[in-house]
C-alpha cells in the first residue's frame, strides 16, 4: 500500500511538473516520460500514455533528423 502511494505522488508530481513545464521553459520533454515511466509501474493508463509519448517522440526525431539532413546536404 506505502510503495503504491509512493509511486502515485512521485509520479504525479513529475508527470504535472512536466506538464505544466510545456507552456512554461523547461525540460517538460524530459519530466513527462519519467513522471509516466514511474506511473506506469502501477497503472495500465499510465502505461498507454507512455508508449504513445514515445512513438510521437520517435516521430519527431526522424522528422527533425531528415530537416537537418536537408539543410546540411541539400538533400
Amino acid at each position: 500500500m506505502l510503495r503504491k502511494l509512493i509511486i502515485t505522488v512521485a509520479g504525479s508530481l513529475l508527470t504535472l511538473l512536466g506538464i505544466a513545464l510545456i507552456v512554461l521553459p523547461g525540460p517538460a520533454w524530459l519530466l513527462l516520460p519519467i513522471g509516466l515511466a514511474i506511473l506506469s509501474l502501477e497503472y495500465d493508463w499510465a502505461r498507454k500514455w507512455l508508449k504513445k509519448s514515445q512513438g510521437y517522440m520517435t516521430q519527431s526525431a526522424y522528422w527533425l533528423d531528415k530537416k537537418i539532413r536537408h539543410i546540411r546536404y541539400g538533400r
